[in-house]
């Protein structure tokens, strides 16, 4: 009898119901910020793909901004355009090309992320950005 006692009175491990409503719900928050997010990021990485491809596609920077522009039309990205690049001359004799922009990812409300990005070809990895007007 003491076995049978001691059979029911067994702690029960797992997870309760409330507890697996909770853990879902924190997946599905994240997942649907990550759904958001990532587009930006594959933008970004097409955006870096273009410019390493033209940065030698041209001996003048008019040049490189048209090549730059055949290039977005081919990544289907409009966050940079070749007038928003910066092309400076590195030591080497050739170009350099510098990009930077932010993108503000609503969320539910007034909540919204903003993402920056930047890149460049220099080998040093140092981003030139354009001076900011004061209004």
């Amino acid at each position: 009898m003491s076995k049978n006692k001691h059979f029911f009175m067994k702690k029960q491990k797992g997870i309760t119901l409330i507890g697996l409503i909770m853990a879902m719900a924190v997946v599905i928050v994240l997942a649907m910020v990550a759904m958001k997010v990532v587009p930006t990021v594959i933008e970004y990485n097409s955006i870096n793909r273009a410019i390493n491809s033209t940065k030698n596609a041209g001996s003048t920077p008019a040049e490189i901004q048209i090549a730059f522009e055949k290039q977005r039309e081919v990544g289907y990205f409009d966050a940079v355009t070749g007038k928003d690049l910066i092309i400076t001359r590195n030591t080497d004799g050739g170009f350099d090309l510098h990009f930077s922009y932010a993108k503000k990812i609503p969320l539910v409300g007034p909540a919204s992320i903003l993402m920056e990005y930047s890149g460049t070809t220099a080998k040093n990895g140092v981003v030139v950005t354009k001076p900011v007007k004061a209004d």
